[in-house]
């Protein structure tokens, strides 16, 4: 089969259920082998962790995984359901020292979906690397040996290490903070009840830490709405202190305050970017394109430099990491999506490190009978946002998102001011800004609006809609937001 068609970025990804399944369980078996076979070509040792979340398929891939690399002549760390961060983490620690690790998981998408993350001990693996691997799986590459199976409590090693990093800003551990942990039902559970509660916090109020493949209650996903307002009227409804919710694999976060105000996408990004600056002053900030004026503005009061690169979490974490090869301070690489990684914590996207990033601070708050909310309480919102998403069709997608987004730069060069951009096209108007890029992985141009005045939004929006008349789109998502006058 042609491996390369599931890869998406630096993942793989694919149905995995289903008569048009094609993350099939042969195709995870050879992308495995491939992945050892690379490995050892590398020079890692070929000692390999391998974890899964809480997919329906998981279970099923991982044995194969497994199996393919004994088969290859690997040692074989089985870590069971985990999070994608410890998965990373079992490359660091001394007791394992892995040379690679395989994460079965689809993150957020529906249950029907999997596949797989790859990470070495330097980093996950580039998009570069992923495409030398799916090929070595097109040519049948792989490894002839006679492994084995090392199991246990590996997430254990993951645990105290979470725990040790509390302990270290809070000696005398959590002091009965009420959290509400949403795991969405994917791996996440172990937060609660594995760091959180043997360290002091009353956790009776969380919800969904229990595996369940389906995501019976919501999406698994601190970007879904609906998951934002389960959370919020959880943490109202037990007068909790704080709230935090995970993805299903554990590397994106957001958070609630005890108002049940959402603090995720910018607003997340602000908080830890208050607590980094004051750690880091005059510290880059690296976040995706889609940000706000008011974030940047923000970064700025707080004496540091927002950069803002391409979306995808791959993207900002290598530019942060970059620009720290250069010599200049980049403690901070986080999407609008949740992915956050420090340079602390080897630059890995790990939520359950924010969310105690956030934690602490929380802890140490509440002493001054304060909120976390409060730190950023000087962010400018705009009174109106929106994301429209409009779907290219036919094979050639590519080259007509292309087409329009150059043909957009220019409308818009004559129109209004250009904003600097590393991807797509961003414009200030009079009401507040627009930019239109390419999906990383869909045949999607999204558009995000921002309005810092009423009535901004459908006067963008009709701007917007009159300009893609000519290009034969189904405009149904604009139409939403526009409004006679």
């Amino acid at each position: 089969m042609d491996h390369l068609s599931l890869k998406s970025g630096t993942d793989v990804r694919g149905t995995a259920m289903g008569e048009n399944a094609d993350l099939t369980v042969a195709a995870v078996r050879e992308i495995a082998s491939a992945f050892a076979f690379w490995l050892g070509e590398q020079g890692f040792p070929l000692r390999i962790a391998v974890g899964r979340d809480s997919r329906l398929t998981g279970e099923m891939f991982a044995a194969e995984v497994i199996d393919a690399l004994v088969s290859s002549g690997c040692e074989v760390y089985d870590c069971g359901m985990c999070s994608t961060p410890s998965m990373f983490m079992m490359t660091k620690y001394e007791s394992t020292l892995c040379g690679g690790s395989i994460m079965i998981t689809a993150s957020h998408h529906p249950s029907d979906k999997n596949g797989l993350k790859f990470f070495t001990a330097k980093s996950g693996l580039s998009s570069k690397e992923l495409t030398d691997v799916l090929t070595y799986a097109d040519q049948g590459k792989k490894l002839n040996g006679k492994g084995k199976v090392c199991r246990g409590d590996h997430l254990g090693l993951y645990c105290e290490q979470i725990k040790n990093m509390i302990l270290s800003k809070l000696p005398e551990g959590l002091g009965g903070i009420k959290v509400v942990v949403d795991a969405g039902n994917g791996a996440g559970g172990f937060f609660a009840h594995r760091i959180l509660a043997p360290l002091g916090a009353d956790i009776s109020g969380s919800q969904y830490l229990e595996p369940d493949g389906n995501f019976p209650f919501h999406s698994p996903n601190p970007e879904n709405k609906e998951a934002m307002k389960s959370i919020s009227a959880r943490v109202k409804e037990t007068k909790a202190d704080i709230g935090i919710i995970f993805d299903t694999d554990v590397d994106r976060s957001a958070i609630v305050t005890s108002s049940g105000a959402e603090i995720n996408r910018n607003r997340l990004i602000a908080l830890i970017s208050d607590i980094v600056l004051k750690e880091h002053k005059g510290a880059y900030i690296v976040t995706d394109s889609v940000t706000s004026d008011g974030l940047s503005e923000f970064i700025a009061s707080r004496g540091g430099k927002h950069i803002r690169y391409k979306r995808g979490y791959r993207n900002v974490i290598d530019f942060a990491s970059e620009l720290e090869k250069q010599g200049k301070c980049a403690p901070l690489a986080i999407e609008t999506s949740g992915h956050a990684a420090f340079k602390e914590n080897y630059f890995l996207d790990d939520g359950a490190y924010l969310a105690v990033r956030l934690l602490i601070e929380a802890v140490m708050l509440k002493k001054q009978h304060k909120e976390l909310d409060s730190l950023i309480a000087d962010l400018k919102q705009p009174i109106e946002e929106a994301e429209v998403r409009i779907r290219l069709c036919g094979d050639d997608w590519k080259e007509k998102g292309q087409k329009i987004l150059s043909d957009l730069e220019a409308w818009a060069n004559k129109r209004f001011a250009l904003c600097e951009s590393y991807e797509g096209v961003r414009a200030n108007t009079e009401w507040g800004f627009f930019m239109a890029r390419m999906s990383v992985h869909d045949p999607i141009i999204p558009f995000n609006i921002e309005c810092r005045v009423a009535g901004g939004l459908n006067k963008t929006v009709k701007m917007l809609s009159e300009f893609l008349q000519p290009y034969d789109l189904d405009l149904t998502a604009f139409n939403q937001y526009i409004k006679g006058e």
